[in-house]
């Protein structure tokens, strides 16, 4: 089990990038959050096997319909995600 935190930049408030993103989590065994930050940026905290996080993230990044608004991503590993469970929008 690994947890990462993903900073994705780019054109990604405003054009359903947190939506896209929670519905793209339910074909994968993953749990955790998505929201938007003050500096226009968007933030996640997923958790799951190594496996299915990192193929989540690929998904985001290079196959759903708002990857081409992402310019650049920021992925690190963290501790693992305390009382993790399904896959939510914060505000």
């Amino acid at each position: 089990m690994i947890a990462k935190q993903v900073i994705f930049e780019g054109r990604v408030q405003g054009v359903g990038f947190r939506y896209t993103v929670k519905d793209l989590s339910r074909g994968f065994d993953v749990c955790g959050w998505v929201k938007n930050l003050p500096d226009g940026s968007v933030e996640m905290q997923v958790m799951g096997e190594p496996d299915e996080v990192e193929s989540f993230i690929k998904e985001i990044a290079e196959e759903s319909n708002v990857a081409h608004h992402i310019k650049n991503l920021i992925a690190r590993k963290i501790p693992l995600l305390e009382n993790c469970s399904g896959f939510k929008i914060e505000t």
